[in-house]
């Protein structure tokens, strides 16, 4: 029999003489002084026991007088020192539970080492507890099994196969393993078809919606009417492209507040490059009633029979949203309001060659509605922001949604008063008689916006509201033009400039 630590063969290896371990010439091993001798049949480290048989009963009283040997058998419970594990553990040279994943005991007196459970072996000694390997003991795990440090994990045999105990494994039914796989796999795929499916049918459906939708907005825009309108009207200059709702969303990032150009009281103004690469306005309007849609339409047809190198070039429309849209040519600084009136952030200072040039365009693009359109134009909305100036800070008259066709008969028409406070025409408000005299008031006010580069509607010395118009003509009759007259004006033109020019604006 092995002999483990802590017992010993030699006397300093225990602790007194008759714990005396002794190993005989046919290999038994005794424990005691004779006469009170005995032989160890087994020893437990773990549970801290001596498993003796008695050899020799002595007369006399027995040394080892606390064994239990009834019937010829004992067992000793032995422990180690006499304290308890709290107060061995502090002693670091003389506490013997000093292999790794061993656990002191209390013994009463005294304490035991044994080996933390998962393990096995002498706690009593360096590396003495070794990890059991709990996968090759029978009837623990009747499934796939591993060993891990200190324990085990069980899994049990999958669907199909059962545990052979011989050979430890997971054997099959006389089937597949896996005799679910062409099902899965099956119903995988038809999972996935499903969800694909349906994710492309949704896709479908909205796209679905959303052109029965445009359609709808299509029809209640006048979409048809207009068709008609520039299919049948041989005035038309230019066909004016009818634009898809897609093409613009493209054309202007979804309309992202990026490429705002400017929010006025009728909508928003965006900046598009369209496929062939050329550069437009896009004007959404606010939420319109009918009469308002009306007045697009009107916009469309004036400007598809207009080709004036003044007047803002419309390149199409579209129909196919909540609140139609136009497209026009890109003008890239602003308006001649901002540039007038100091809302328009520029360096460019406004010359009086270029308030001649800027009244002799927009001149020419009235007396061509007036005149040489194939039908008789009245814009109704003349005023300084609706004229844009491009690149070279050319005019080009803009705005045609409050304007009129007039018949080639006629001189005059009765409509519901249109325009904007300081440039409406008095007679055209107090009459609703619309002339071409009305577009030539709007003009002169104008005219006189150049010469003062004051608002159509001012405060005077009074701190009183009163039209620019009024202003010019009171301060012209009383011989004080000149003091209205804006400084740089007056630096760059002469006397008799500003006379002539202050006069054509009285006669307008």
């Amino acid at each position: 029999m092995p002999i483990p630590f802590p017992f010993g063969l030699l006397l300093q290896c225990s602790g007194s003489g008759k714990f005396l371990l002794n190993c005989t010439s046919n290999q038994t091993l005794l424990i005691g002084i004779p006469p009170a001798q005995y032989r160890v049949v087994n020893i437990s480290l773990n549970d801290g026991l001596l498993f003796v048989k008695n050899i020799t009963m002595p007369t006399t009283a027995t040394a080892l007088h606390d064994l239990d040997l009834s019937g010829g058998q004992g067992i000793w419970r032995w422990a180690v020192t006499n304290k308890t594990c709290e107060t061995a553990a502090k002693t670091e040279a003389s506490y013997a539970c000093i292999a790794t994943h061993s656990v002191c005991v209390d013994a009463a007196p005294g304490y035991r080492c044994k080996c933390s459970p998962g393990f096995d072996g002498n706690a009593y000694i360096n590396g003495g507890c070794q990890d059991i390997d709990e996968c090759s003991m029978p009837d623990l795990c009747d499934g796939l099994c591993s060993n891990i440090e200190g324990s085990y994990r069980c899994i049990p045999c999958p669907k199909g196969s059962t545990f052979n105990p011989l050979e430890r494994i997971c054997v099959s039914n006389g089937h597949s393993l896996l005799p679910g796989l062409p099902i899965g796999l099956g119903c995988g795929i038809g999972v996935l078809v499903l969800t694909v499916g349906l994710v492309l049918f949704v896709r479908w459906w909205r796209r679905h919606m959303q052109r029965k939708l445009r359609r709808e907005y299509f029809r209640k825009n006048k979409g048809l009417l207009l068709e008609q309108l520039l299919s049948s009207d041989e005035s038309i200059a230019h066909d004016p492209k009818i634009f898809s709702f897609e093409e613009l969303e493209k054309t202007t990032d979804n309309f992202h507040s990026t490429r705002i150009l400017g929010c006025g009281g009728h909508g928003t103004v965006y900046k598009g490059i369209l496929l062939d690469q050329r550069v437009v306005a896009i004007k959404k309007s606010k939420i319109m009633d009918h009469n308002e849609i009306s007045q697009f339409i009107n916009e469309v047809a004036i400007l598809s029979q207009i080709v004036h190198r003044n007047m803002v070039k419309l390149f199409g429309c579209c129909l196919e949203s909540e609140v139609p849209l136009l497209v026009y040519e890109f003008i890239s600084n602003g308006t001649l309001y901002d540039l007038l009136h100091g809302e328009h952030n520029t360096t460019f200072s406004l010359r009086w060659e270029d308030c001649v040039r800027i009244a002799l365009e927009v001149a020419g693009a009235l007396s061509y509605l007036h005149s040489a359109a194939s039908i008789p134009i009245f814009h109704r909305d003349v005023k300084s922001a609706n004229i844009l100036l491009n690149d070279n800070y050319t005019s080009k008259v803009s705005d045609f949604r409050a304007s009129r066709y007039i018949s080639i008969d006629k001189t005059r028409v009765v409509t519901i008063v249109q325009g904007t406070f300081g440039y409406l025409d008095p007679e055209y408000f107090h009459t609703s008689q619309l002339t071409e005299k009305s577009d030539v008031y709007s003009f002169g006010v104008i005219l006189v916006e150049l010469l003062t580069r004051k608002k159509p509607i001012l405060l005077n010395c009074y701190r009183e509201k009163q039209s620019l118009s009024h202003y010019f003509l009171q301060t012209l009759q009383n011989g004080r033009i000149m003091e209205i007259v804006h400084p740089q004006v007056a630096e760059e033109a002469n006397a008799s400039e500003i006379d002539e020019l202050a006069s054509l604006a009285e006669m307008c």
